[in-house]
């Protein structure tokens, strides 16, 4: 991508900074950055635009709301050319967060989260299974998070 060009030493420190804390202000960043604060809001915003930045978010903890089984899903799929049917069938599911198209065994991998593994089994087996195209599924119980970050920016 000819985009990563335009990506300097500076803007990869401003994304380290603010990838840890993005409640972080701008003054601070610039402070830490040796720059001003105009400098860092045209850069930041050089970046939305570039798509470098993809949004800024308050993440929710699952459990903290009700949702305290993670599970991941792999989905077997008759014909892997239905993935795009498949997956629109899957956006019409809340408790599926994350969808992936996959080479290895899977033709699909999902991430979802629910109440609990009850929850879980009707997820599966009243919603996933039941969509055209969906031969099987194999779906894995996360017992604990152990490692959840951003993607370093700065070069080790």
């Amino acid at each position: 991508m000819g985009d990563n060009l335009q990506i300097d030493n500076l803007d990869r420190k401003i994304l380290d900074i603010i990838t840890k804390n993005a409640r972080i202000p701008y003054l601070e960043v610039a402070r830490e950055c040796g720059v001003s604060g105009a400098a860092i809001h045209q850069r930041v915003q050089r970046l939305i635009r570039l798509g470098v930045i993809r949004g800024s978010e308050f993440k929710v903890d699952p459990a903290m709301v009700g949702f305290k089984t993670c599970a991941y899903i792999g989905i077997f799929l008759d014909h892997p050319g239905n993935f795009r049917k498949v997956i629109t069938k899957f956006k019409e599911i809340p408790e599926i967060i994350e969808c992936h198209y996959t080479t290895g065994n899977y033709s699909l991998f999902l991430k979802v989260y629910t109440r609990d593994n009850e929850h879980l089994r009707d997820i599966l087996t009243e919603k996933i299974q039941n969509i055209p195209g969906i031969t099987r599924t194999e779906t894995l119980i996360s017992l604990e998070e152990s490692i959840n970050r951003q993607i370093p920016v700065l070069s080790s």
